[in-house]
């Protein structure tokens, strides 16, 4: 449960709303892929940027989302589309 105007989206709202997030390990589904990129990072035989940030694993990640719907400060009704995770996944 959060303040509306916690969520960082420019709304004015003293509404709480049920923001559902994707969070877990996702090791069991690495790919060759992964297991490869994990290998090459560690032998340090691939190098990342300094602006660079490499996940050798799968993520948590939504698969579907759901609206979220509240009333603002000046009692208008807004909704806020693709905002809570409805489904979760390892993706990548």
């Amino acid at each position: 449960m959060v303040k509306v105007r916690d969520l960082g989206l420019g709304f004015n709202s003293d509404e709480i709303v049920l923001f559902k997030y994707c969070s877990g390990s996702c090791h069991r589904a690495r790919s060759n892929y992964d297991l490869t990129l994990g290998s090459l990072l560690q032998q340090q035989l691939i190098t990342p940027g300094p602006q660079e940030r490499v996940l050798s694993h799968p993520c948590c990640r939504p698969t579907r989302y759901e609206a979220v719907s509240f009333m603002d400060v000046q009692n208008t009704w807004q909704t806020v589309e693709k905002l809570s995770a409805a489904e979760c996944s390892c993706i990548g």
